[in-house]
């Protein structure tokens, strides 16, 4: 669990990043969460996009990708959203928070 100082300083972090996937009307599923999964292990932080052809909302999606991937929300606001998670791997820069 991440604090709310954590998370504004992740949010603050999060705005010069673009969108690296988006969520359509296929929604979630398992190839997406495992691609969302290996992004999480080499970026740690991610911006993902909801189209407006999905029937779930960036909120929904969030927090059915967090479940799915043991990753912290970080915000999410109008049809994008961020979400964080610590890597495991050494030869990655990890965000100081």
């Amino acid at each position: 669990m991440i604090s709310s100082g954590q998370r504004a300083k992740l949010r603050s972090a999060a705005q010069a990043l673009n969108p690296i996937f988006h969520i359509g009307k296929n929604g979630i599923n398992e190839n997406f969460v495992k691609d969302v999964d290996a992004a999480l292990e080499l970026h740690e932080l991610i911006k993902i996009s909801v189209l407006r052809n999905s029937d779930m909302n960036a909120k929904e999606c969030m927090e059915a990708l967090c479940a799915d991937t043991g990753a912290e929300p970080v915000t999410a606001i109008g049809n994008k959203f961020v979400v964080y998670r610590r890597s495991t791997r050494d030869d990655v820069k990890h965000i100081e928070i």
